[in-house]
């Protein structure tokens, strides 16, 4: 008996495996194109011959990614993901392609914009199309490989980027694309089964909801991305891109409390389970991203780390973040259970930062980036398992639409807390004793000063966040993760 029930074991694990030999390519290229062009702007500008709007290059690209997850989310619950996984891709190589051949840069704008709509779909239909092929108790186990797989993409992608931008050219960027993505393609086509029924009817897809989405998020990213930099936060174009963002937010509100089925259905934030999870995994995701803006140029000013050896420290919390990840997996199998864990990796984040924030300037480096490991380890906990949590708890009609909602409003999350330390550091640029500049992507220059007491803040606010995200978590219910199927959505 114990015999066969090992050789199902293994034959469902090699079925599984058979579905992650595609899906982790995906998001190695998501992950990867994210990064990669940042060190070769330079030789993009000058071999087009032109250095304005390059910012746009990296921002058309995250602002197309990121109104198409829900989108797409949504449109996989009725038409299979396997479908629109092989859209996504064939759209993102055959962009990939055409941004190596761009004679301009208005051209590279317009293409990386096409690219990111391709690129949008593969993070969260791959998430998706796990959360169809293994069961909630099971899917830590395989959650750590996508994990391993983004960061050593988000690693590898400025490294990448500047060797070939050194040693071969920038178009080379995006046409190692070409390969890859018709590997990940036939992959995909072999792995993920073309029949899909999680739905026993079928919804009018809300073209409206969609619009209205997509003005209010354009415009959220927008001002964000903008303000203080390109733009004053009192221009009118800043205003006016205010005034967009409430009008169609409170319209896309209206929209979808109206709309059972929509593309943010209301049943998506009725239930506690979705809805703390969701809200933890945002603010979780704007303490990973303020982490990575802000560590960087701490250990520049602290301890006089080029720019070069201060990518290099942050190894070590990149690598915490992937093994909270495998430690979520785990103990998800084990424990059966999800609130605990991200309990305890919240904590965790919480400790680290403010051991950071009380740290700063006067304990040694091997102190420092122990606490940012303590750190990184609490939000690789937290990102998996409020993803798990999400997943577990979505009816199995509504898994890509609540995959992409968490996605979206993780990418925003990542926004908000750039921007809010970007704004903060860029305030204490301008105090007295305080020189520097900020470079075109909000990153501050390496020539840049900034006092301890400025770090501490900002390592208290991210711990702030996450102390939010704690009490979040903490009234989320206590639920088994599933060992079998989904509940089928039905019509509210």
């Amino acid at each position: 008996m114990s015999t066969t029930t090992a050789g199902e074991a293994d034959l469902k694990h090699k079925a599984v495996m058979k579905v992650l030999s595609g899906i982790v390519i995906c998001i190695f290229l998501a992950a990867l194109d994210q990064t990669v062009v940042i060190p070769a702007i330079p030789a993009i500008a000058r071999d087009l011959h032109d250095s304005r709007n390059l910012s746009w290059i990296l921002t058309a690209y995250l602002l197309a990614s990121t109104i198409v997850a829900p989108i797409y989310g949504r449109l996989s619950d009725t038409y299979g993901r396997r479908r629109l996984l092989e859209i996504c891709l064939v759209i993102f190589i055959a962009a990939s392609v055409a941004c190596g051949l761009a004679q301009s840069i208005t051209q590279l704008i317009f293409l990386r914009a096409l690219q990111g709509l391709g690129g949008g779909g593969l993070m969260s239909l791959a998430q998706a199309a796990i959360a169809d092929a293994v069961t909630p108790r099971e899917r830590g186990r395989y959650q750590g490989y996508l994990a391993g797989v983004w960061a050593v993409a988000s690693i590898a992608g400025p490294l990448v980027g500047g060797f070939l931008a050194d040693h071969a050219s920038w178009q080379w960027l995006f046409w190692i694309n070409l390969p890859l993505g018709l590997l990940a393609l036939r992959l995909c086509r072999r792995g993920l089964p073309a029949a899909f029924t999680a739905r026993g009817y079928k919804t009018r897809f809300d073209t409206a909801g969609s619009l209205l989405m997509i003005a209010t998020v354009s415009s959220l990213l927008l001002m964000l991305t903008l303000g203080g930099k390109a733009l004053p936060w009192a221009s009118g174009e800043m205003l006016g891109m205010g005034a967009l963002f409430v009008v169609a937010f409170g319209l896309l509100v209206l929209q979808q409390i109206r709309k059972a089925d929509g593309l943010f259905p209301p049943r998506l934030f009725t239930d506690r389970a979705l809805l703390t999870g969701t809200l933890s995994s945002t603010l979780a995701a704007g303490g990973v991203f303020a982490s990575l803006f802000v560590l960087p140029i701490f250990y520049q000013n602290m301890f006089r780390s080029g720019a070069t050896n201060a990518g290099l420290l942050m190894i070590p919390f990149l690598v915490a973040n992937v093994a909270g990840n495998f430690a979520t997996g785990h103990l998800a199998r084990k424990m059966g259970r999800m609130k605990p864990v991200v309990v305890s990796g919240t904590l965790m984040s919480i400790a680290g930062f403010l051991l950071l924030a009380t740290a700063a300037g006067h304990l040694p480096l091997a102190a420092t980036i122990a606490f940012s490991a303590l750190a990184g380890v609490g939000l690789g906990c937290a990102m998996v398992g409020t993803l798990m949590s999400v997943q577990n708890a979505a009816r199995q009609g509504d898994i890509g639409t609540a995959t992409g909602t968490l996605l979206l409003l993780r990418s925003v999350g990542s926004m908000l807390g750039g921007a809010a330390v970007g704004a903060y550091l860029e305030s204490q640029l301008h105090l007295p004793g305080a020189s520097g500049a900020m470079d075109m992507h909000g990153a501050v220059m390496p020539a840049v000063s900034v006092a301890p007491a400025a770090f501490s803040v900002m390592f208290l606010g991210i711990a702030a966040a996450m102390l939010v995200a704690l009490l979040i978590s903490l009234k989320s219910p206590n639920v088994l993760l599933r060992s079998g199927e989904h509940p089928v959505v039905a019509m509210d």
